[in-house]
């Protein structure tokens, strides 16, 4: 009996040295990760002409055209292990600030506006090597509900439209205001982590994202007439589409808990 509780001590030291010397298990079955970074968005941008829909002057304004600055925001994204190698991902993030500037006849312009984006995604990740590999690269494919809030149109560009239906008649008066159609769009996704132990981990990815918005913009208190006899008309309508189709970098890091 002596024998056997002398050898307890010597068991436990075993146990906890065995502890010590198992793999970490940084990304397993049913772990959780929420990784806290920045986002890069860099839109491989385009639009069509603007176009009069209704009211006087109707038609395109000939050679008009923009482009779309670049963002940055800050993310957070949480991600759930199923097995080893298939996870789930939840990204969001503080919506980023784009700026529209004029091209072509409207490059004089300058600004044209700005909006925020709000685009939530969810993507389905496969994760190569096992859940003890410290550098694990990654595929991915999701969606994501894109809308846009704050959407504002500088006084400059207000004017322009203005005087495109108003000719030289054009009031200071006239008001625009931009309405940008939401969408659901792909998400297709690479990158990689590498785990430095069994909880902190630095992430890297990729994401490109066809994405399409057309915009709608009414003008109201364009003139009808000149001198003290002009009176304001009813709203009228442009359009036109721009394509984003923007390349997202995230660099973050991670802990798994």
């Amino acid at each position: 009996m002596k024998q056997q509780f002398s050898l307890l001590p010597k068991i436990a030291a075993l146990s906890i040295a065995a502890a010590f010397a198992a793999p970490a298990m940084a990304q397993t079955a049913g772990s959780n990760v929420v990784n806290v970074g920045w986002f890069h968005l860099a839109p491989q941008d385009s639009s069509e002409t603007l176009r009069k829909i209704d009211g006087p002057n109707a038609g395109p304004i000939a050679g008009s055209g923009a482009s779309i600055s670049n963002a940055d925001t800050v993310g957070v994204a949480l991600t759930h292990f199923f097995t080893d190698n298939f996870a789930l991902t939840a990204d969001v993030g503080i919506p980023p600030k784009f700026k529209l500037n004029g091209t072509g006849t409207l490059q004089g312009v300058g600004e044209i506006g700005n909006a925020k984006q709000w685009s939530p995604a969810i993507v389905a990740k496969w994760f190569f090597g096992d859940g003890n590999s410290k550098f694990r690269p990654f595929v991915g494919a999701g969606v994501t509900y894109v809308w846009y809030s704050d959407v504002k149109l500088s006084s400059n560009f207000q004017q322009t439209i203005s005087r495109s239906y108003s000719g030289p008649f054009a009031s200071t008066s006239a008001t625009s205001t931009a309405d940008l159609s939401s969408s659901w769009a792909p998400v297709l996704n690479l990158g990689a982590t590498y785990n430095f132990d069994n909880n902190w981990s630095l992430g890297f990815s990729v994401s490109y994202i066809p994405l399409k918005t057309d915009a709608t913009i009414t003008t109201t208190g364009l003139p009808t007439g000149t001198g003290s006899g002009a009176a304001a008309n009813g709203p009228v309508t442009s359009r036109t589409s721009l394509t984003l189709n923007p390349i997202v970098t995230f660099l973050s890091v991670g802990y798994k808990f």
